[in-house]
């Protein structure tokens, strides 16, 4: 995957907003494109002038993934199961995810499809399980929309505010970044579970 990742970082370099916005896409359809190392890579581009414009890539990276993940839904929802019988395997998705995942939506429902935005490989396979399940459109990109913004947008400003040191900050990413989103995905979860409680203290008074 390093390999995968060194090859877009560069591809990126030397193709500009058009490398990020196909690594972005591609990374939404399954493929092991490293976005974690690649966005804030991005932002320090654009710190140190390869890209010109923070907010344009931002734009980029977030149109990117949700291109990528209307391509998955789409898939899902019209290739259904058989899709993930064939080619599953090309994309380390198989039936034990998809059932991970199925259950991940019949506990926390539409919203699941904002946090699985932060979580590793999930993340950009996640359209073909909310096709598969017939996922109204509206809550499918209003949810993935906002939660590609945080991520996308975090992890660009975070490379934009590196700079000249973003490449200690990738080190340290490619080393922390799972904790990081581990943590993240902990205290959301922790939020729903509050909010779950609450409504039924109130609904049993």
């Amino acid at each position: 995957m390093h390999a995968v990742t060194a090859f877009f970082l560069n591809f990126i370099d030397h193709a500009g907003y058009a490398g990020l916005f196909v690594a972005m896409a591609l990374a939404n359809i399954g493929a092991p494109v490293g976005s974690e190392i690649v966005l804030p890579a991005a932002g320090a581009l654009v710190a140190t002038g390869h890209l010109p414009s923070l907010w344009l890539a931002i734009v980029l990276a977030v149109g990117a993934e949700l291109l990528g993940q209307s391509i998955g839904y789409a898939v899902g929802r019209f290739g259904g199961r058989p899709f993930l019988d064939k080619y599953g395997k090309y994309i380390r998705f198989h039936h034990k995810e998809m059932e991970r995942v199925e259950e991940f939506f019949r506990r926390y429902g539409k919203f699941s499809i904002f946090i699985c935005r932060f979580i590793p490989v999930i993340r950009g396979i996640v359209g073909i399980p909310a096709g598969i399940a017939e996922m109204p459109l509206g809550a499918f990109y209003l949810w993935t929309f906002c939660g590609s913004t945080i991520f996308c947008g975090g992890l660009i400003l975070l490379g934009h505010a590196a700079g000249t040191h973003s490449r200690e900050i990738i080190d340290a990413m490619r080393t922390y970044a799972y904790a990081f989103i581990a943590a993240v995905i902990v205290a959301l979860i922790a939020f729903l579970a509050v909010q779950r409680w609450r409504a039924k203290a109130q609904k049993a008074q």
